[in-house]
């Protein structure tokens, strides 16, 4: 059992401080795509595809896709609140509102097309009150060292490590839904919050919004791939397919940036 919570524990304190540290180099806006990849759906469904038969990994795939939904709404809760509030504040009320959203979110009937379905019309959603804030792409500037990068990504990595581990004794249904739990994108937003501003999270997270498309890629692939495929082969594809849809995410956003920069400069 160690093992396995070290590994998950080492890769979400990495995410973590890749993110802050990319934030600071290349903006909110590739920070808000790596806050989207499968950081803790990775470490959760590797290990869980490997001891868990074929209708475990299904139910809890399903039941991982209808928490994403409670994830995008905790997003749009932190992205309003947080230019008011404080960053504990903002995420203590966004998990308030992705607890109650995720249990109702599991009676949603039609499986796996229903799921994406949903998640697309609350991104259109989403995206409707990110313009209508104007959201801008702040100036980073570093406020404190490595250090508190260190203590938060380890932080992190040990609550997710905890969380995922215990989850696959819960059973299918309670294991997707913990691991869906937006525990990753909260320790992101609260170590970029303190360390860089509320714009900077704000618009990090606004990113993570597209950016989680990447896991909807990775539980697609999955759902879909197990029973079918061996159970490693199920989650190098399923990895895959998150890794490419972030690249196409970036490369979308570089060229959206580009064609601003070019309407500006004209």
């Amino acid at each position: 059992m160690l093992s396995p919570m070290l590994f998950k524990l080492l890769a979400t304190a990495g995410i973590v401080i890749l993110v802050a540290l990319a934030v600071a180099r290349v903006g909110p806006r590739l920070g808000g795509i790596l806050a989207g990849t499968p950081v803790i759906l990775g470490p959760g469904y590797f290990f869980m595809l490997r001891e868990q038969p074929t209708a475990f990994v299904q139910e809890a795939v399903l039941s991982t896709l209808h928490a994403l939904l409670a994830t995008l709404l905790f997003t749009v809760c932190f992205v309003v609140t947080a230019g008011r509030l404080s960053a504990l504040r903002s995420l203590g009320l966004a998990s308030l509102l992705w607890v109650p959203a995720a249990l109702l979110f599991t009676f949603l009937p039609g499986g796996l097309a229903s799921a994406l379905g949903a998640y697309l019309a609350l991104l259109v959603l989403a995206e409707g009150i990110n313009r209508w804030l104007r959201l801008g792409q702040p100036v980073v500037v570093a406020s404190s060292g490595w250090l508190d990068l260190l203590l938060r990504g380890l932080l992190a990595g040990g609550l997710v490590s905890l969380a995922t581990t215990l989850a696959a004794r819960a059973g299918p249904g309670v294991s997707g839904v913990i691991l869906g739990f937006p525990a990753g994108i909260l320790t992101i937003a609260w170590a970029l919050h303190e360390r860089y501003g509320a714009e900077v999270a704000r618009m990090t997270v606004s990113m993570t919004q597209r950016g989680m498309l990447s896991l909807l890629a990775f539980c697609s692939v999955s759902y879909l791939g197990v029973g079918q495929l061996p159970g490693m082969l199920v989650f190098a594809l399923s990895l895959a397919a998150a890794m490419a849809t972030s690249f196409l995410l970036f490369m979308f956003s570089l060229w959206r940036a580009r064609r601003l920069f070019t309407r500006e400069a004209a």
